[in-house]
């Protein structure tokens, strides 16, 4: 049964493991963690800070320096390897104007040995229950436009298609 949880240092090995997969080209599309280098993520004292950034900016009552949003950083896993993470996948509480572009309210990825296998269908389905659970009604979702198995994935959950610009699609699912 894949489940979502937040970032433990316990499972920081196995998170690293994770990263490495996507430097592959043949990964093609990359993890959903924005905003801070591999490097960081790599160095025990970076990682432990990242860990501490990210309960912070899950906080609602934390304030943020401008153009953030409130986001919940969720790591992918499988209850049958449970200390393996599969993948990342962040929920964005609110959305500012670039998220309306690129990014949307859900962001995911999915390590490539760990794809073909239903697991990010499955780990956005979960991601819907828990943007319902910070108030959101609907979420936006955006993947590159050649990502047809992104595509394919917020379609399974829901997704209709919305404009977007020349290389992106847009969905938007009713939760």
């Amino acid at each position: 049964m894949i489940r979502l949880i937040r970032p433990t240092a316990r499972l920081h090995d196995s998170f690293l493991d994770n990263l490495l997969e996507f430097e592959s080209p043949a990964a093609r599309h990359g993890h959903a963690i924005r905003g801070v280098s591999d490097d960081q993520l790599r160095d025990p004292a970076g990682f432990a800070d990242w860990l501490a950034q990210r309960e912070a900016y899950a906080d609602a009552t934390t304030r943020l320096p401008d153009g953030l949003v409130h986001e919940t950083v969720f790591w992918i896993v499988d209850d049958a390897a449970p200390d393996r993470v599969l993948g990342s996948l962040a929920l964005r509480h609110e959305l500012n104007e670039a998220l309306t572009i690129i990014g949307g309210h859900i962001g995911y990825g999915v390590r490539p040995s760990a794809r073909r296998r239903g697991v990010a269908t499955q780990a956005l389905r979960l991601a819907l229950g828990e943007a319902k659970g910070v108030g959101l009604q609907r979420v936006l979702l955006t993947c590159d436009e050649d990502n047809p198995a992104s595509a394919r994935t917020i379609e399974r959950c829901g997704g209709v298609r919305d404009e977007a610009p020349a290389g992106i699609r847009r969905y938007w699912i009713e939760i």
